[in-house]
Order: structure tokens, then sequence, then C-alpha cells
């Protein structure tokens, strides 16, 4: 056996439990912190990654995920952000299928699960990070860090930064690629055995954890760094390398680098065998991907787009430190950091240089010690929690290429492994000076105890939209993309006055942000405001001239102040940026039959219900255009096409109703009212049009029946109230004559 290191757990006064009890304290409390997000609905990126995403449906083939993003957009499209994650894709789409539909429960639970048996997996992990790879006679690897391993997998396991990765169902991309990570990274430790003269190891090991790493890959792209990372543990824990001894030859071109460990048994080989794997993994991908860069906006990520690279050099600092700040006080947590949130820093006498000079400061500091220090083992946990803390966290550093958000608190999930080493060993050392150690646990428990809260608070904020977007508001008031969410959580409950508010805001922070004029246009279009709508659509298009539903709405305005000319026009743009836009020619057909261009109209809403079968309204269009313009016959044809599409419209049912009344055939037009009528019992006009084909048809009583059911439903109903006296004076008319 290698020979012991000094023991970290000596120092640390804390918790000692066996390895199997360590860890269901582990699981207990990491699914206690996030347990209250189970029933929550899909909220913010859900809804593109899953809801609206076709690559969930049993109709799209499987083997589409390989070739479309995250969102499931085509790779080759230059709207495409890149994100190539097929196996978190294909879980969403089992959890779909599983469930039958889109349940939010069973996608929480799995998050839920996932996270559970991270936080397990680092007992081991660190375990063999803080303790070091060790194995007794019978060749099983040894705990000699059970109680620091235990606080560090806690402090992992109760994280608020984790809230997003967990509450948020689109955050399982980093679940699994955590959960691969951490597999590939014990499936390389497993491929170590001591003997007397050193370590033996299995090529099979290797390899295969060069096949989980690839496999964290294609669940999110930071997956790739574990091999970098199992390079860097051979280096230092098998090896025993000395970094700067290793420099100091390198640089002197000493011939001795044998003796620092460079050229040991094997060494080369597996860090040569991580290499073509991490090379043959990142070909690949980019062969899959394509050349093109992802396509980001300035609002997305304003640093990478300033001209001066001193600018952008100084806010990419300092947005390290912000990350940094998340790790040690994660208290002020935000769904989006984007848009205006956090302000660039423009010139050195921006106070906020403090933050990055306090950052650098501990990191050299740190690096320093990790470098120069004589304690072997120090040096190796130093330096190990850094480039657990540093190595998976350079994808999201625009350092490579530009990012597509400012700060993400999911990207942080993976570095926070190194925080928690880092946070560990510091509290070792304070427990070594520190003669009241009990005094020293009870503030560390005490900071596990906060950081439960604070995750079931903020879980609980991460059930709904409107919790989740409302809590941004204090954390970012200068994000216009919070004001524009919290107005379209209001809008689509209804609450149009709250809405127009936080629409407002979110134009005044970002004055280009189309998206928020495009909605506000649409409230103000349906509260008649049509001045002030034509003038936010019209500085949407102008800004963004592709934008083809705003081109749509301003064409919807342009039609109900009847500048024709105009709407057609629009209509027309918006069709010709968004070449399958069904609701676009849905508008375009309205705007032909106001024009009494007939089969100009017809065409456009047949373009609409080609495009989207189950365009509901366009077909209904189409049928009453046709029953008012005499042809019953077509408006039939139409009418039995819809419902063969679309069987349970009760909409449809009552529009093919009204054209066979027409036609005289009674029977089946009846049968279709009152089915209409068990869909949507309380149309008024379903009655009252089932009350005329009574009527037409002889069965007076009916007719008299639905009549006053009508009515009763609508006592304004157009129509109505004349046939019903017509009626009522008929049938006296026929008791008077039975009495006669």
């Amino acid at each position: 056996m290698a020979q012991m290191e000094p023991n970290l757990d000596h120092d640390v006064s804390w918790f000692l439990l066996p390895s199997y009890w360590a860890k269901m304290v582990v699981a207990l409390i990491s699914f206690l912190c996030f347990a209250n997000s189970y029933d929550g609905d899909f909220v913010f990126d859900d809804s593109e990654a899953i809801i609206n995403n076709k690559d969930l449906r049993a109709e799209t083939p499987l083997g589409d995920l390989w070739y479309h993003d995250f969102w499931g957009s085509k790779l080759s499209s230059n709207t495409s952000h890149k994100s190539y994650r097929p196996l978190t894709v294909l879980t969403f789409r089992i959890n779909y299928l599983f469930a039958g539909g889109f349940y939010p429960v069973g996608f929480h639970v799995i998050n839920i699960v996932l996270h559970c048996t991270i936080s397990v997996l680092m007992v081991d992990v660190f375990s063999i990070l803080l303790g070091g790879l060790q194995f007794n006679n019978k060749g099983r690897r040894l705990n000699l860090a059970p109680k620091s391993s235990l606080l560090a997998a806690l402090l992992f396991a109760v994280h608020p930064v984790h809230t997003e990765c967990v509450a948020g169902i689109v955050g399982r991309a980093d679940l699994l690629c955590a959960l691969f990570f951490l597999l590939s990274f014990l499936g390389y430790c497993k491929a170590f055995r001591e003997s007397k003269e050193g370590y033996t190891f299995s090529v099979f090991w290797v390899l295969m954890s060069v096949i989980l790493g690839a496999i964290a890959m294609l669940c999110k792209e930071q997956g790739i760094t574990i091999l970098g990372l199992n390079a860097v543990f051979d280096a230092l824990v098998i090896n025993k390398i000395n970094l700067l001894e290793l420099i100091r030859k390198l640089v002197y071109k000493d011939k001795s680098l044998e003796n620092a460990g460079l050229l040991r048994k094997g060494l080369l080989f597996r860090i040569t065998l991580l290499m073509c794997g991490g090379a043959g993994i990142l070909y690949i991908r980019w062969r899959i991907m394509g050349t093109g860069p992802p396509a980001f906006t300035e609002v997305d990520n304003p640093a990478s787009f300033a001209d001066s690279l001193f600018v952008r050099a100084i806010n990419y600092n300092y947005y390290y430190s912000l990350n940094a700040w998340l790790l040690l006080c994660p208290w002020w947590l935000c769904f989006d950091w984007s848009m205006g949130c956090i302000p660039l820093i423009k010139s050195v006498s921006d106070w906020r240089i403090i933050a990055l000079a306090a950052l650098w400061f501990c990191l050299i500091g740190l690096i320093c010690q990790a470098l120069c220090s004589e304690d072997s083992h120090k040096r190796r946990i130093l330096t190990l929690g850094l480039g657990f803390l540093i190595i998976p966290f350079l994808p999201a550093s625009n350092l490579f290429f530009r990012v597509g958000f400012v700060i993400a608190e999911r990207v942080i999930y993976l570095p926070s492994i190194g925080y928690c080493i880092l946070f560990t060993y510091g509290f070792s050392l304070l427990s070594k000076q520190a003669k009241k150690k009990k005094i020293l646990a009870v503030a560390v428990l005490g900071i596990l105890l906060i950081n439960v809260m604070r995750c079931a608070l903020r879980s609980s904020q991460w059930r709904s939209e409107e919790q989740l977007f409302r809590s941004a508001l204090s954390v970012c008031p200068l994000n216009a993309k919070v004001h524009y969410n919290v107005g379209k959580n209001l809008a689509d409950k209804g609450n149009q006055s709250a809405a127009i508010k936080y629409y407002r805001e979110a134009v005044r922070l970002n004055p280009k942000y189309v998206h928020a004029m495009n909605n506000l246009g649409n409230i103000l279009k349906e509260r008649n405001e049509l001045h002030e709508a034509e003038e936010l659509l019209s500085l949407a298009v102008q800004i963004q001239p592709d934008f083809a539903a705003a081109w749509m709405n301003l064409g919807i305005v342009q039609n109900s102040l009847r500048r024709f000319e105009e709407a057609e026009q629009s209509y027309w743009t918006a069709i010709k940026h968004r070449k399958k836009y069904p609701d676009c020619y849905y508008n375009l057909g309205r705007l032909y039959a106001d024009l009494n261009r007939h089969i100009d109209a017809l065409n456009a809403w047949r373009n609409a219900t080609v495009l989207k079968p189950e365009h509901s309204l366009a077909w209904n269009n189409m049928i009453i255009l046709l029953d008012n313009t005499g042809n019953l016959a077509q408006a039939e044809a139409v009418g039995r096409e819809a419902l063969e599409l679309i069987p349970n419209d009760h909409s449809l049912m009552f529009s093919l109703a009204n054209v066979l009344g027409k036609s005289q055939k009674y029977k089946e037009s009846e049968a279709l009212f009152l089915k209409a009528i068990k869909a949507n019992p309380n149309a008024a006009s379903y009655h009252g049009n089932l009350a005329v084909l009574y009527h037409r048809w002889g069965n007076l009583d009916l007719a008299k029946k639905h009549y006053e059911v009508s009515l009763k439903l609508d006592p304004m109903a157009p129509g109505t109230k004349e046939n019903y006296n017509l009626l009522r004076r008929k049938l006296e008319q026929l008791q008077k004559k039975g009495g006669a």
C-alpha cells in the first residue's frame, strides 16, 4: 500500500457516519430542499424546450433528435443556438410518452431524483478528491475523509444556486451532464489499482471514462471538460506531480523530467487516450453542428458586442466575480440576468472594479498556495478544488466563443464542486486553529440550514411563472425581460391593464425591445387604441424588419383603420419573412372578405388550413362565406372535410349544421346541432339556430323549447326574440283553429 497522507478529517469537527448512512442523509436532505417543486408548472424556457418542441412528439422520427438542437430547430438553421443535447431531449420525449401528454409532475420528479442521485455520488467523489485514492489489502477503496466528504456533499446538495437546474425542467440538461460527468470521473478512478510498484491501470476503464464523458457532452456541452479534469487528477493524485517543480524543469530544460513524474509508466499513454477521445468527440460534434457560430443578439450578452477589447475583458471578469459571489452568497437569484440587469463597466472609475480586484486577489492567492506550498496534501486539494471550480466553467466563460447569456445560475452546477472542496478545506484549516471547534461546527450547520430554507423558498418561486417572474423584480429591476415576462403572464390571465404597465416599463428600459412593443401593440389594438398600437408596431418592424408577427399585427391594425392596401402589404411582408404562417393567411383572408374579394379570401383561408389543418377559424370562415354566397354544396363539402380533420370542434358542427338545414337535410342537421350543444350547452346561438331548424321542419314544440333556452342564455340574441314571437303567434293560431 502507498504511504498514508495527512488525514483532513483529523482537524474537522463534524459528524462521522458509516458510508451507507452518510449517503442516506445526503439523499434525504437534498430531497427535502427541492421536494416542493414536484407539482410545479412548465415555466419560462420549458415552453420552448418542451411544450413547443416537436421532437418530443411520437410523430417526429427519433432520428431527427440527432440533427436538431435543444429547442427542436435544425442545427443547420441560421437561427439555431447550436445547443446540441440529444440525450436530454430523448429523456423529455420518454417523459412525454409515459405521461401521455404534457403533464409537468413526471418531468419534475425525474429532476428531483437526478439531483438526489448526483448528491449521493458526491460522497464518493469528495472522498477521493479530499482523501486521495488508496486501497486496503483486499483491493477495496478506502474513504480516508468520511467527515469531510459528508460535509462537502451536504454543501453541494443544499446549495440554493442549484434550484434552477432542479426546479426548472430544462435544467435536466445540467443534471444529466453532471451525472455522467461524475460517472466518468469514478470510472477513471476505477481504472487504478495499487501494487508494490505503484499503480496499475485498466485501459478498459480509461476508455469507459471517455465514453461516459462523451455521453455527458451529449446531455450538455460542459460534459467534455471531465476529460481534462481526469488528466489533472491523474497527474496530481496518481503520479503526485509537483506542478511548480515540473514548470521549473520545463523552463530550464532539465533532463531529469522522469523524476518529476511526467514520464512515469502509463501517464502519457492515458493522457493521449483522453486527448484523442476528446478531440474525436469535438470533431464529430463540429461536423454535426456545422461551422456557423450560434446566433445571439446584443441584449443576450452585451459585453461580447462591445467594440473595445478592454470593455469586453473587464466585463467578462466582472461576470466571473458575480458567479463567484453567487457561490459564496446565493441570496439574490434570478431566472434571467440579461437585458440591462448588469450594466456594462465602461471605465476604470466604476466602483465595481473592486469586485474584479477581490476575485483575482483570492484566485492568485489560492493559485500561489496550490503551486508553492511545501505541504503536498495542501497542494493537491487546492489544485483539485481550483480545477473543478474553473475547468467546467470554461465553456461559459466567453473565452472560446460567445455565449447567449450574461450570467446563468445553471452553469454553476458543476463548478460548485470546486467551491465545496475549497469551503471544506477552509473549514478544516479554521477547525485546526479554533479553540472552540463546536462553535465553528454549529456555524457551518447554520449555513446548511439557511441554505435548505433558501432552496425550499426558491423552489416554491419556480412552481409558477407568476411567482418566478415577480421574484426577479427586486433582484434585477433594470432587466427589461423581467418586466416583459411579468406583463406577458398578466396578459395571459386577462389582466390587460396591469400588463400594459409592465410592457411600457420594458420598452422604457430597452427602447429596442421589439417583442415588448409587439405585445403592447396587440393589447392596445384589442382595446381599440389603434393609433398608438400602429406607432409601436411600425417602430418594431423598423427596428427588426424581419419580425413577421409584428408585420401581421400591424396589418390587423391597418385593416381596423380601413387602410386596406397598407394592411395587405403588411400581411404579405409577414408571409415573405415567415413562409409557413397560417395565422397571417387567416387574417389576410378576413381582409379580402371585407373587400368582397371572395375568391382571394377562400384561397388565403385554404392556405391557412394546408399549413395548419387544425385551424378551426379558417375552416369556419370558408364554410360561412360559401354559405352566405349561396354555394351550399361547396360549403357542405368544406364542412365535412373540416370535421374529418377536427371531429370534436363544436363550432364546425354548428356551421355545417346551418348549411345542411338550408339544404333541407333536416335530420343530419339536427344531429350536428345536438352534438354541438352537448359539447357547448351554454351557446345561445346554437339553441337559437336549432330552434329555427325545427321551426322550418315543422317541429314547433321543440322549436319553442330551444327558442326559450336561447333567450334565457342571451335575452338580447339577435333575431331570436322576433322568431320566437312569430312562433308563439303561429301556435296561438293553431290552438284557435283546433278549438274551433
